[in-house]
């Protein structure tokens, strides 16, 4: 399939710029794939939407302070985006000007209100798509993520458009994320979740059994291949707790309960750990899913709404069909839903509903 067919047109004003004032305080178009009717709630209307019995599986990733503010030798400025560490003190990462930036360059991460020097980056070997090997170093010595979470900035979506501040500190984290991790992205349908509305959906009988996948490129990295089958998905890291795992298992055996994904990064986790009789509990993925993919894991999904042209909206349409997917973003957007990270949410219901 041609990328031009997940296009769509998107009101530039219709992308959040910040979130809503309260996390549960977004709209939700109910999508159902079986059925394929919409409808208008809220995200406080979860608790009666999602069955007393279901088990949510949300992504508990922390996001780290992966944006580096750099002064590049002879004045320029520049900007890294570090994506993983290696284990050896350095990190992979995704720096501008990439010309100007090359292997053997050093430039100085800074702050961005006052200018000042908080550490160097070594740029080492080119890596896959472009990427660079990088060191942060101060002192002569490699700081670790916990060091740059001390002077990095969030990592905020290009399509915002302001410097993260003290509001985005807590609210692009989600409620529930645990201390560990190092996404560049945050899972953004976990960020409607406040720990009362958790206690809600468990009081029910609902379980929360997190899983996690370490947000990289390949969840937001543009498609630029003109056919959707030559796109390459960044890898990307997974874990899964023996806790989830243990109490996800025979779930999926047996499919006696309904599965609700909350985002799309946690079901692309469980589509790739799943192999039809037991769960990887860490590893990493490449998964792509695109029309004509069958779900094997999740009955629902939360999400909110993605990028034209997309592999996030490439994966809406697989559950839902191009023309169906359109069409609830065409009611999203006639209706006025906030869009992106800082956006409203839809939940697809009966999303394995074309399953084969």
């Amino acid at each position: 399939m041609r990328r031009s067919e997940f296009h769509f047109i998107l009101p530039e004003e219709l992308i959040a710029q910040h979130p809503a004032p309260e996390r549960d305080g977004a709209r939700l178009l109910v999508v159902d794939a079986k059925s394929k009717t919409l409808s208008h709630r809220t995200i406080r209307d979860l608790q009666e939407l999602i069955p007393a019995d279901s088990i949510l599986v949300p992504n508990d990733v922390k996001v780290r302070h992966a944006r580096l503010i750099l002064r590049r030798k002879g004045g320029g400025v520049g900007e890294a985006l570090l994506l993983r560490a290696f284990g050896d003190g350095s990190f992979e990462a995704m720096v501008r000007p990439g010309a100007r930036l090359k292997p053997g360059a050093i430039a100085w991460v800074v702050s961005p209100e006052t200018g000042a020097e908080l550490a160097e980056l070594h740029i080492g070997d080119t890596l896959e798509e472009g990427l660079r090997k990088v060191r942060v170093v101060r002192n002569s010595c490699d700081l670790d993520w916990d060091s740059v979470d001390r002077i990095g900035r969030l990592p905020l979506p290009p399509y915002i458009s302001h410097l993260a501040d003290a509001s985005d500190e807590s609210r692009y984290q989600t409620a529930f994320h645990a201390n560990e991790g190092e996404a560049v992205a945050a899972p953004t349908a976990g960020l409607h979740f406040t720990n009362g509305l958790i206690a809600t959906l468990q009081s029910k009988g609902c379980q929360w059994l997190p899983v996690r996948l370490h947000v990289g490129l390949g969840t937001f990295r543009p498609m630029t291949a003109a056919n959707i089958e030559d796109h390459t998905m960044h890898e990307e890291r997974f874990e899964i707790p023996e806790a989830t795992a243990s109490a996800l298992l025979p779930i999926l055996r047996d499919h006696n309960h309904p599965l609700v994904c909350i985002g799309t990064t946690s079901l692309r986790t469980l589509e790739a750990a799943w192999n039809g009789h037991d769960l990887e509990r860490s590893g990493s993925t490449r998964i792509f899913i695109k029309p004509g993919y069958r779900l094997r894991t999740a009955d629902h999904l939360l999400t909110n709404f993605h990028l034209p042209e997309s592999t996030l909206f490439v994966l809406i349409s697989a559950l839902l069909g191009l023309d169906f997917a359109k069409a609830a973003y065409a009611e999203a957007v006639t209706n006025r839903y906030r869009f992106f990270s800082y956006g409203d949410a839809m939940l697809i219901l009966n999303a394995r509903s074309q399953r084969s």
